[in-house]
C-alpha cells in the first residue's frame, strides 16, 4: 500500500488524500515537516494568518514495531519565535496516523468566520472535516471527555485548548496517552497551539480501527533489530525508570535549577520539589509510572494523584516543576502539579508560562512564591484581559507590558530548564538552532571544552536529535544514530550508510535554517539574553561566554566524531 498525506483546506473545509512524493519517502516527524514547510509554506507570512501551514508528522519509524518510536511532530511557523517550529510529543495520534497509512496531515488556509469551530476525522475510510461548535472554548480536558463519547474507544485526539484558540503565542498542541485517558502530553513549545487554533481547528480524532502495524520491507533484519534493541535498553540502567521529576537534585546540586527568574541556579525548597517524593506518594495516593504511547518500554510518565487519591495530572515532568517550580519559587510538587494541571487544561506550554510569570515577579508585580495569585492568574487567562493575555504570549510580551528587563529568551522563547552559564554546550544549541532556546533541539552537556569544541558538541547534538525526531522515536529509549540507521535500512529496504544518516539530520536542520533565512533571520539574532551573559552564577561565578565565531560555525558542515553514531542516551 503506497503511503499517503492528508490535505486540509480550512477555507472551505475540503480534504485531499494524496500520495507521498517518492523523495519523501524517507522522511518523518520533524524532517518531513521542516520540508512541507520550507516548500510550501511563505516564510514571510503571518503566522496566525491563512498562509501558515500546520504539520501533523509521524516519525518514519511511528506505527512499526520498533519499540518508543511513535512520537509525533507538530511544525508551522512559530507565532512566538516568528521561525519554524517543530515540536513533537507522545501520546497514541502519531501511531495512531502512521497505520492507517498517513505520513503527514497538512493543514493550510482558515475559515471565514472566525467563531467557528472544527474538527478533523481520520479513519479506515478515510479524512474529513466537521464542525463542532458545542467544544468552543472548553478546556483540553472536558472536550476529550465529549470526543470520547462520540468516538470508539480505539480513537486518539489531538486537541486545542482555550489558549489556543485564542490565539495566544505560548499555547500548546495536546495529544491523547495510549489508554485515552489524559490529554495531558504536548507539543509545548513555539505556541502551535495558536496555530492551530487560529485555523479554526479544535481537535483531529483518530480511529485506527483494527489497521495493523505497518510491514517492513525485509521482515526478518527488522525483528531482529526490534529484538536486539529492546534487549539492550532492558539490561540498561533505565536511567528514567522514575521519569524526569526526579533529576531534581542533580540539577540542583549542578546550580541549574533556575530560581526566581534566573536570578539563582537552586532552590531551597529542591528537596519538596523533587520527583521522587511524586513516586513517595503512589503507594498512598495511587498512581503510578506509566507508557504514554502504545509499544513504549520506558514508561517514564508519572500519573499524580492528589491527597484524596484522585487523579490530578500526568508527565509532570523536571521542566514543568523547574519553571512552574522553582523558577517562580514554589514550595512543592504539590503546588506544581496543580498549576500543570491547569496549563495542560488551558493548553499552554508550562516553560513558557513559568517564565512569563517569573518575568511578572520580577518586575515587582507578584511576589515570588505566591501559589494563590499564579492560580488567580488563569482567571485572567480565561478571561483573556490584557495581564492574562501576555502571560499567555509567553516572557517576551510580559516583560513589554511591564518594562522589565530582565528576560530570559532566545529567538523570542522562553530558556528552559538547562542553564546556559553552567551548561555552554546547551546554550550554544539555544542560540543557534532554528528553534531558538529549545533543549530537546540538542543539548550536549560540555564542561571544561574550548568554544570550538563546544561548538562541534552542539552541531552533532543538534544533527543526533534531527534524526531522533525524524524517525518517532523517543530520546529516552536511547537510540544510537547505527541503530536507527539499522532500522531505516530493514524498514524501508535500502542501504543506510553512517553518512547517509549523517547528512539525513543535517538536511533537516538546513532546511530548518533556510526557512529561518527567508524569514528574515540574521546571525545578529543567534545570541543569549544579557542576564545569562552578564549575571555570573553558582561557585564559580559562570556566565554564557561562546564566542559569535564559535556558534556561526555550528552551521558548517563538519563530518561528526564516532561517538555521534555509536553514542546511546540523552545528553
Amino acid at each position: 500500500m503506497s503511503e499517503k498525506l492528508i490535505r486540509v483546506d480550512m477555507s472551505d473545509q475540503s480534504v485531499q488524500v494524496v500520495d507521498l512524493p517518492e523523495d519523501w519517502q524517507l522522511l518523518g516527524g520533524r524532517a518531513l515537516s521542516a520540508r512541507i514547510l520550507l516548500e510550501e509554506c511563505d516564510p514571510a507570512c503571518d503566522p496566525l494568518g491563512p498562509e501558515n501551514v500546520l504539520v501533523f508528522a509521524p516519525g518514519a519509524l511511528a506505527g512499526t514495531a520498533a519499540p518508543t518510536s511513535g512520537r509525533i511532530s507538530v511544525g508551522a511557523k512559530s507565532p512566538l519565535t516568528g521561525g519554524i517550529k517543530e515540536a513533537n510529543s507522545g501520546g497514541n495520534p502519531g501511531q495512531h496516523l502512521a497505520k492507517l497509512g498517513y505520513r503527514a496531515l497538512i493543514v493550510t488556509g482558515q475559515p471565514a468566520d472566525p467563531a467557528k469551530r472544527y474538527g478533523i476525522e481520520v479513519d479506515t475510510p478515510g479524512a474529513r472535516v466537521v464542525e463542532r461548535g458545542d467544544l468552543a472554548g472548553l478546556g483540553n480536558y472536558p472536550a476529550c471527555a465529549k470526543l470520547a463519547e462520540h468516538y470508539p474507544e480505539s480513537a486518539s485526539f489531538i486537541s486545542c485548548g482555550p489558549a489556543g484558540e485564542q490565539r495566544l503565542s505560548g499555547a500548546s498542541v495536546a495529544t491523547t496517552d495510549q489508554d485515552n485517558r489524559y490529554p495531558a502530553r504536548h507539543a509545548a513549545r513555539g505556541g502551535l497551539g495558536a496555530v492551530m487554533g487560529a485555523k479554526g481547528l479544535k481537535f483531529v480524532a483518530i480511529d485506527p480501527g483494527r489497521s495493523r502495524a505497518r510491514t517492513p520491507a525485509d521482515p526478518k533484519p527488522f525483528g531482529a533489530a526490534v529484538k536486539r534493541f529492546s534487549k539492550h535498553y532492558m539490561e540498561s540502567d533505565k536511567p528514567f525508570a522514575t521519569g524526569t521529576s526526579t533529576i531534581v537534585p542533580a540539577a540542583n546540586g549542578m546550580h541549574t535549577f533556575p530560581h526566581k527568574n534566573f536570578s539563582e541556579g537552586q532552590s531551597p525548597h529542591a528537596a519538596e520539589l523533587d520527583g521522587a517524593r511524586i513516586i513517595d506518594s503512589f503507594e498512598e495516593r495511587g498512581g503510578g509510572m506509566h507508557n504514554c504511547l502504545t509499544g513504549c518500554i520506558v514508561r517514564c510518565s508519572n500519573v499524580v494523584h492528589d491527597s484524596a487519591g484522585e487523579y490530578k495530572t500526568s508527565g509532570l515532568e523536571f521542566e514543568t516543576l523547574t519553571l512552574l517550580g522553582s523558577n517562580i519559587d514554589m514550595k512543592s510538587w504539590e503546588q506544581v502539579a496543580e498549576l500543570d494541571r491547569l496549563c495542560d487544561d488551558a493548553g499552554l506550554d508550562t516553560i513558557e508560562t513559568g517564565a512569563a510569570i517569573g518575568v511578572l515577579m520580577d518586575a515587582g508585580r507578584m511576589q515570588f512564591g505566591d501559589f494563590e495569585g499564579v492560580q488567580d492568574l488563569f482567571e485572567e487567562l480565561r478571561k483573556a484581559s490584557e495581564l492574562g493575555r501576555a502571560i499567555g504570549n509567553g516572557a517576551a510580551a510580559v516583560a513589554a507590558l511591564v518594562g522589565h528587563g530582565r528576560v530570559p529568551v532566545a529567538k523570542g522563547q522562553s530558556l528552559p530548564a538547562w542553564d546556559p552559564r553552567i551548561l555552554r554546550g546547551a546554550g550554544v544549541t539555544y542560540a543557534s538552532s532554528a528553534m531558538g532556546a529549545d533543549h530537546t533541539a540538542g543539548m550536549p552537556g560540555a564542561y571544561g571544552l574550548d568554544d570550538a569544541a563546544t561548538a562541534q558538541q552542539s552541531r552533532e547534538e543538534q544533527m543526533r536529535m534531527a534524526v531522533i525526531d525524524s524517525s518517532g522515536f523517543c530520546m529516552f529509549a536511547k537510540p544510537s544514530m547505527d541503530d536507527v540507521r539499522e532500522f531505516y535500512g530493514a524498514f524501508f529496504g535500502c542501504e543506510v550508510s553512517r553518512d547517509d544518516i549523517a547528512r539525513y539530520g543535517w538536511q533537516a536542520l538546513c532546511d530548518e535554517w533556510e526557512f529561518n533565512r527567508r524569514a528574515g533571520f540574521t546571525a545578529e539574532h543567534d545570541v543569549l539574553p544579557r542576564l545569562v551573559c552578564e549575571e555570573p552564577i553558582g561557585p564559580t561565578q559562570a556566565v554564557f561566554d561562546i564566542c559569535a565565531e564559535a556558534i556561526a560555525s555550528v552551521k558548517q558542515w563538519q563530518a561528526p566524531s564516532e561517538k555521534f553514531y555509536s553514542k546511546r542516551g540523552a545528553a
